[in-house]
């Protein structure tokens, strides 16, 4: 019987993923309260750049020794 195991994700790939996701939640979350597209847009997309390099810089474990 083989043993399933979840595909390995590099973290690179871990935090860009991070960084989309909560960009486009912040985008859609300006968009209900009223903000402008271009500006919700604007936000969502620097807020997803420090994201992902926040995710990217301190999100990984360290290994073990």
């Amino acid at each position: 019987m083989p043993h399933l195991r979840p595909p390995a994700f590099s973290p690179g790939f871990t935090a860009f993923v991070w960084g989309l996701v909560f960009g486009a939640f912040i985008v859609l979350g300006l968009l209900a309260i009223g903000i402008s597209r271009p500006t919700a847009v604007l936000f969502g997309v620097v807020a997803g750049f420090g994201i992902f390099f926040f995710v990217r810089l301190t999100g990984a474990d360290q290994l073990r020794r």
